[in-house]
């Protein structure tokens, strides 16, 4: 039986004091946690009220072993920032999902992790919205 989550029990990484995202820890029975991927939103982007991250982790091609939804303004509220950890091997999705501007912001972007990706291994992924955060369309490219 499972036990309600205590806000005060964040868990934290070790290697950057960032906050892990809640369950973002052994997702795969016998491989361990290898890779931290570092979320960085830009502090421009920390304004918006909707937004949120969607991060997936597909161990295999078949199936998503995790999904977790991260709003923006959990960026406003931890100062350290918020990672995930995957074990080597896999691929990881990273969406950003604005529905408040007319036409909504929707951008992803996938990172292979390989196999022999070694342990320790750091990735920052640095997330930055298109448009302001005062619900302008997006730019284009």
């Amino acid at each position: 039986m499972s036990q309600p989550m205590n806000p005060q029990q964040q868990f934290r990484s070790t290697q950057s004091g960032r906050n892990v995202v809640p369950g973002w820890m052994n997702l795969v029975p016998g491989q361990p946690d290898t890779v931290e991927i570092q979320l960085d939103l830009d502090p421009a982007d920390h304004r918006r009220d909707h937004a949120l991250l969607l991060v997936e982790y597909w161990a295999t091609p078949e199936d998503v072993t995790l999904q977790s939804i991260l709003p923006v303004r959990a960026f406003r509220e931890a100062a350290d920032g918020w990672c995930v950890f995957v074990p080597s091997g896999g691929r990881v999705l990273i969406r950003a999902i604005d529905p408040q501007p007319a036409p909504p912001v929707l951008a992803s972007h996938w990172l292979n992790i390989e196999p022999q990706t070694p342990a320790g291994t750091e990735v920052s992924v640095a997330v930055k919205f298109p448009g302001s955060a005062e619900g302008a369309a997006p730019l284009s490219s």
